[in-house]
């Protein structure tokens, strides 16, 4: 099969979130199981120069943007074995930052129509297009409006990922003429609510839906998830599938990984102990065998961060100490940069964004709290268990599917279902409570390591997915 994956940023070229880190890592898991998977996404102003040089120059076209014709230049580079494509624009794409600016709907606009063009010259004609959130919503409403028929275009299925669905590219109708060219008479594929919204004109086009976990592809059937888009997905669960994201485990290794203290495996644990001790230094945290609990989060209201903030210094007065790495929303900065003055001892946060330190702390952690109101799928949890670092969750999206609660069998995590500060810190007093029994915990440790959460299992539903499309020819 032949595969094209529309991204609006991939590891490592461009990067603000978890996205990037899927079309960085799923692509090249599909490829190892023989299929051509290549990928395509802006050349923005922030790709470094050494992924620059060694882009290769295809050609330049005109992509129509409404009634406007604006220049597209085509570069493609190799990278890991997989083919990417670079959509270039200056007026679009030189710009600091990736997103939020006063024209981001024309510039993806754009976008997505230049994707469909650029099949016209490269040697390159896919089976599947792989679309992923609003960015590429309009690639498949494009397709049935005005490539189906086209020769050279006949047979391309679509299959749009939902990575979050809050963020939907809502615009006012103004935006049908005046940027995307749709004629009046297939409006209704995008008005949604009394306005445009992009996802839904993917919704309605594409061949399949996919989310990035079983959980979230049900949950967004209710109108509490959803966003507003409950009700036309409802009428499109035959084509709706989750499909669990995976982690790049080259990437987060605690065998290899350089940046820790201590290298260590579900084999040989004593690293572990060394990464902690190192964290702390580090950190400036008074040494001792109390447990540490890891946050690397962004500070906002549905990572569960007001959660935390509930019962945050009866936590602390149990016996437990934090290393918090984020940023985000200024109340909640200035909640945890509190209540590290008032526990200098027990309580470090930095704010910001530090990979360094983010690996320093999955691997010097014991435990690492996620307690989100809502998590499409969450790459955290999946990151913290492969470094032995046990996650206490709550009961949604990705982290429902990922993590067991120690409770039952084969447990490697602690979970809690209702998005309640209470159930949060019974569910902290359970770890707590483990921790102390060390024979108990290091058989959880090792549960939790030895999880397969690499892209492999994922990738092979993905290209089922894709051949089910395909027979349904």
């Amino acid at each position: 099969m032949k595969i094209l994956f529309a991204a609006s940023e991939a590891v490592p070229f461009a990067a603000s979130g978890g996205l990037a880190d899927v079309v960085g890592s799923l692509p090249k898991a599909i490829k190892s199981k023989r299929h051509d998977c290549r990928v395509v996404i802006p050349l923005y102003k922030s790709i470094a120069p050494e992924f620059r040089d060694k882009m290769v120059f295809l050609t330049n076209i005109t992509v129509d943007v409404s009634w406007r014709k604006q220049y597209c230049g085509i570069f493609m580079a190799i990278k890991d074995g997989v083919t990417y494509y670079f959509i270039d624009n200056e007026y679009y794409y030189s710009r600091e930052g990736l997103y939020g600016f006063y024209d981001d709907c024309e510039r993806f606009v754009f976008f997505d129509r230049a994707v469909l063009e650029m099949l016209k010259y490269i040697d390159f004609t896919p089976d599947i297009i792989n679309c992923n959130d609003w960015q590429t919503a309009l690639i498949p409403v494009y397709y049935n409006v005005y490539y189906k028929y086209q020769q050279g275009y006949d047979g391309i299925k679509t299959v749009y990922t939902i990575h979050n669905i809050e963020y939907q590219g809502k615009y006012g109708k103004e935006v049908l003429s005046e940027l995307m060219g749709i004629p009046m008479y297939n409006a209704g594929l995008i008005e949604y609510d009394g306005s445009v919204n992009m996802m839904k004109g993917a919704i309605e086009t594409s061949d399949m839906i996919t989310t990035v976990s079983p959980s979230y592809a049900w949950e967004i059937l209710d109108p509490w998830y959803a966003h507003g888009l409950d009700r036309i997905l409802v009428t499109k669960q035959y084509k709706l599938r989750g499909i669990m994201n995976g982690i790049d485990t080259k990437l987060y290794d605690p065998d290899k990984d350089k940046m820790i203290a201590e290298n260590y495996s579900s084999k040989k644990l004593d690293g572990k102990k060394i990464c902690k001790e190192a964290l702390l230094a580090e950190l400036g945290i008074a040494p001792g065998d109390e447990p540490v609990i890891g946050i690397v989060s962004r500070f906002v209201k549905h990572k569960g961060i007001d959660l935390i903030r509930c019962v945050f210094e009866e936590i602390v007065r149990s016996g437990v100490k934090f290393a918090i790495l984020g940023s985000g929303e200024k109340i909640y900065e200035d909640f945890f940069l509190e209540m590290a003055a008032r526990y200098p001892d027990k309580v470090s946060v930095t704010v910001g964004f530090n990979p360094e330190l983010s690996h320093k702390i999955y691997a010097g952690a014991d435990m690492f709290l996620m307690p989100s109101q809502s998590e499409p799928c969450g790459l955290a949890q999946m990151i913290a268990m492969r470094y032995g670092t046990i996650p206490i969750v709550r009961e949604t999206g990705g982290l429902r599917d990922s993590v067991r609660d120690n409770g039952g069998e084969n447990g490697n995590g602690f979970t809690f279902k209702t998005y309640n500060a209470n159930d949060m810190l019974d569910a902290v007093k359970r770890a707590r409570r483990d921790y102390e029994d060390k024979q108990v915990w290091e058989e959880l440790v090792v549960r939790a390591m030895e999880c397969d959460h690499s892209w492999s299992s994922s990738a092979e539903l993905y290209i089922d997915t894709y051949k089910q499309l395909l027979a349904a020819e």
